[in-house]
């Protein structure tokens, strides 16, 4: 294992990051963040700002701080011409089963070249690029052009409740002068048949949560009892996992469809109009597919299951719960069709609910984030994608803040990228964090 000493700063501190285990269980239940937050804000005061501790409740802390922008062009002659740039990550991560890793999730280990752990792509590769590009910019007595909030939000992995939104939601004067953010899950490279090429990430889908719940007789497991909850709640479960959702193009995913066709070399009419073609063109990305074939439709994936409590007693109820993600804008058509679809005895509850963003792959900070990328690796390309997932940029909406995925990492094309989010062994090369470190760099320095 490699020392300390051995160690750039940037997975010195994704490392020690890791090892605060802020697993967020949801709905409610978590470790909290408040000893990385409070690592955080140490290392912002040793910067000589003035970071915000704030707690949404026990244990469940947020980090806020503003970095004053030099407003240096001589084009802007009064402080505030420049918008305020948001730069912001999360400091929970999903849970991870020691049993199932070839490493300990919190351990922070360094092997084969890459830092492992929970939270080594999703994000505290992200917030440990944010800390050591700002100690950079201010220790070289720099400043950045236009004044900065960086924030670590908590429970993001829960939707927010108790971070982006709740400091939207009460604290909405720490982001003002804000129009536009950045965060996770863009501006890594992917291998496109041997090209290599940057997905910028300009929007993500809707996020609709929801609880399914059926009720029936309890009773001896020995009876016959055509009432069973747990029968039924399979039947609805089964119906909702293997429903195949149509295809439908946005304006970022024809866009995306359209770049790819150009970097392949394929006939761009080939997927038509209603997307025919468009799964069979994104397999040949690779990895990435991973990822993108899940912005061309709605998903609905079960992914927790509760009944009973004995072998031999038939429970009077069962829970499921589902991860629902739309296309923007289609929630409630969505929505109407799963009621649909079920059963009128099977109780549907939305735990949790949020919008979908669409962004436009144009303007100045798409110009900067784009040009930055290419500083930094002429030879790539940089295209658009619609993120299957979701982020904090989906609270900060509600502000008028227009957010984009700019997590930027130079990856080797072995690395199935899509499975670290969430997955097993999760893992990020050190020569990603250096290359980083050096783009967000240059971007907070320059924009």
């Amino acid at each position: 294992m490699a020392g300390q000493e051995q160690l750039g700063e940037t997975a010195r501190i994704a490392r020690d990051l890791i090892r605060f285990d802020t697993t967020n269980h949801g709905e409610g239940r978590s470790n909290g963040e408040t000893e990385a937050a409070e690592y955080v804000a140490a290392f912002l005061s040793e910067m000589g700002l003035k970071p915000e501790l704030i707690d949404a409740a026990p244990g469940r802390t947020s980090v806020v701080a503003r970095v004053e922008g030099s407003y240096a062009n001589p084009v802007d002659t009064t402080r505030g011409e420049r918008p305020a740039l948001v730069v912001h990550g999360h400091l929970d991560v999903v849970p991870a089963d020691p049993a199932n890793w070839s490493v300990d999730p919190f351990g922070g280990e360094i092997r084969d070249g890459m830092l492992w752990g929970r939270g080594a792509v999703d994000m505290k590769n992200m917030d440990a690029m944010i800390l050591t590009s700002l100690r950079e910019i201010l220790a070289a007595g720099g400043r950045p052009n236009r004044d900065l909030v960086v924030a670590f939000f908590a429970d993001e992995e829960n939707g927010g409740a108790f971070g982006s939104h709740h400091l939207v939601e009460h604290r909405p004067e720490l982001f003002t002068g804000a129009t536009e953010a950045i965060s996770e899950v863009g501006g890594y490279s992917v291998d496109i048949e041997g090209q290599r090429a940057y997905l910028l990430q300009t929007g993500e889908k809707a996020l609709v949560w929801i609880r399914l719940r059926t009720r029936g007789t309890a009773a001896h497991g020995s009876r016959v009892i055509r009432e069973n909850a747990v029968t039924k709640l399979a039947e609805s479960v089964a119906l909702l996992g293997r429903r195949e959702w149509p295809v439908r193009l946005t304006g970022t995913t024809t866009q995306l469809l359209a770049e790819l066709s150009r970097i392949i070399g394929t006939d761009p009419e080939a997927v038509g109009p209603d997307g025919a073609g468009a799964d069979e063109l994104l397999l040949r990305t690779g990895t990435a597919a991973g990822f993108l074939t899940a912005t061309l439709r709605t998903t609905s994936n079960p992914t927790l299951l509760k009944a009973g409590y004995k072998h031999n007693v038939i429970p009077d109820s069962a829970e499921a719960l589902i991860d629902i993600r739309t296309l923007p804008g289609e929630e409630d058509a969505v929505l109407a069709e799963i009621r649909a679809m079920l059963p009128d005895e099977v109780e549907i509850e939305v735990v949790t609910r949020d919008v979908g963003l669409e962004n436009p792959f144009s303007g100045a900070l798409v110009e900067a984030m784009v040009a930055t990328l290419m500083r930094h690796d002429p030879e790539a390309q940089v295209i658009p994608y619609l993120l299957s997932g979701g982020t904090d940029n989906k609270a900060l909406s509600e502000l008028g803040i227009t957010g984009y995925g700019f997590a930027p990492l130079k990856l080797t094309p072995d690395l199935d990228f899509p499975a670290m989010f969430h997955g097993v062994d999760e893992r990020v090369p050190l020569s990603a964090l250096d290359f980083g470190h050096r783009a967000l760099t240059d971007l907070l320095s320059t924009y």
